[in-house]
């Protein structure tokens, strides 16, 4: 019988995560009464050896908190968990202290929330002999094997809303507004809320960007009178032939590249050649932060009860994910460490496209 289930956010913060952890002990304790015990951290838990029981007052009150009651560390990966020596790192694979570790704690079973990352960790645990049940979750939306991730709704309402902002400021000042947004390798943030935000351009990984395109547009615009240009770009994208800028590098965690900065250099790229006043908002955490949306909080609590019935099952080693308007599930194993792009041909594409917004190609 499965008697103990261990719960741990990975990753970064996203909102929905409390909602997905308030729907998985919820119905752990009330509907099958299995005991739930929180991980901190994520996988850094079960390294540290920090994790506590949950209890129904726990988790209740905490569907509309942004954020992780358990915390979560984009770092922590038993395969390679780092340990400063001196002024470099050192790699170390604990996974067999975090398999004693689980033993101890008598947990049945692992609830694993996060995305691609947190996926392929999963799936190297589950090799171990972990039983995992994994829940889908990024802003950026580029996890394989889901059509939606909790996260990206609310992202997205955020970012739009920002461009909504911008839109008067250019409007007034007659300049080229420049949004950039997160979304890693994926434009699926970027693309979302440059169509919700009315944005005149959008620019994504998937598709390589030109400069004379986009100033070629800005131009046109101007002369039917429209002396402002709203720009949508993921931290991602890049110039046809060019690189993604990156803003910085974090030596000790497994992804160590820190993507930034593309909207500030394609808006003095943009001023130089037009002698437009350009400017750009970098948005940041912004989107990581705050409450869920109401669509995210049912999606999470939707996922969140079927990893509870999929441990009840024992319908270990599977994702629950979102089919059409169906929760199903896949296999862990076929999706950690993949990331899901927007495709070229996407409806989403065409359908901006239609309505005259720019990709800069």
């Amino acid at each position: 019988m499965i008697k103990r289930v261990g719960i741990l956010t990975g990753g970064g913060d996203c909102p929905g995560l409390n909602a997905v952890i308030r729907a998985v002990a919820k119905s752990l304790i009330l509907k099958y009464d299995i005991e739930v015990f929180g991980i901190s951290d994520g996988f850094e838990g079960l390294i540290e050896r920090r994790v506590r029981p949950l209890t129904f007052d726990d988790v209740s009150g905490i569907l509309q908190r942004g954020g992780t009651i358990l915390g979560a560390s984009n770092k922590a990966n038993p395969f390679r968990h780092a340990v400063k020596k001196g002024d470099d790192f050192e790699y170390r694979d604990v996974s067999d202290q975090v398999m004693a570790y689980i033993d101890e704690l008598g947990l049945d079973a692992l609830v694993s929330i996060g995305g691609d990352g947190t996926m392929a960790i999963s799936s190297r645990l589950i090799k171990k002999g972990v039983p995992i049940v994994g829940v889908p979750k990024t802003i950026d939306n580029d996890l394989d094997g889901t059509d939606i991730t909790f996260g990206y709704d609310t992202a997205v309402a955020v970012a739009a809303e920002a461009i909504d902002r911008i839109h008067t400021t250019a409007q007034s000042h007659h300049r080229v507004m420049l949004v950039e947004v997160m979304g890693r390798y994926s434009g699926w943030l970027a693309l979302g809320a440059g169509i919700a935000g009315g944005a005149d351009v959008i620019l994504i990984p998937e598709i390589e960007f030109e400069l004379d395109a986009i100033c070629n547009y800005i131009m046109e615009r101007s002369k039917i009178g429209r002396q402002f240009t709203i720009i949508s770009v993921a931290e991602g994208a890049k110039s046809k032939g060019g690189e993604q800028v990156v803003q910085r590098k974090v030596e000790d965690s497994p992804d160590q590249i820190r993507l930034g900065g593309i909207a500030i250099k394609l808006g003095n790229e943009i001023e130089d050649k037009l002698g437009w006043e350009t400017r750009a908002t970098v948005l940041g955490h912004l989107q990581r932060g705050g409450s869920p949306t109401a669509f995210d909080r049912i999606l999470a609590t939707r996922y969140g009860v079927a990893a509870a019935d999929c441990i009840k099952n024992k319908d270990f080693n599977k994702m629950v994910a979102l089919h059409g308007n169906d929760i199903e599930t896949v296999n862990i194993e076929d999706i950690g460490g993949k990331i899901r792009n927007v495709p070229e041909d996407s409806d989403l594409i065409s359908g901006a496209e239609s309505v005259g917004t720019s990709f800069g190609r």
